[in-house]
């Protein structure tokens, strides 16, 4: 049976090639994936590594607190995703500052100006 490994504090340079190769030294790795931003690319500074359950104890044990790319990583059995409520606020938006301001009926930020 594997076990996953939730890795966190990981520098933005660390790429799965260095993380599977960092955690071979504890067992086999079966997967090592490097979380990233999908805007940007880049790591959003952790990880998860996939390894035998032995491996995975081994792991936890001599490679928590290592530094890896120079930065102390911290490692833990990951947590299974949990399902949300759909009642439950998502949150995550933004908002963009538009709109018009009241009794002017002109934008509040942003845009052009005419003639004024």
């Amino acid at each position: 049976m594997a076990k996953k490994l939730f890795v966190g504090g990981l520098s933005w340079d660390t790429t799965d090639a260095t993380l599977s190769q960092f955690f071979s030294q504890a067992g086999t790795v079966i997967s090592a994936v490097v979380v990233v931003d999908k805007f940007s690319g880049k790591s959003r500074g952790f990880g998860f590594v996939e390894m035998s359950d032995e491996d995975a104890d081994k792991a936890k044990q001599t490679l928590n607190g290592q530094t890896l790319d120079g930065r102390a990583i911290a490692v833990n059995e990951a947590r299974p995703l949990e399902r949300r409520d759909d009642n439950r606020p998502r949150g995550g938006g933004f908002d963009r500052g538009g709109g018009f301001d009241r009794g002017n009926n002109r934008p509040r930020s942003g845009g052009f100006r005419r003639g004024r």
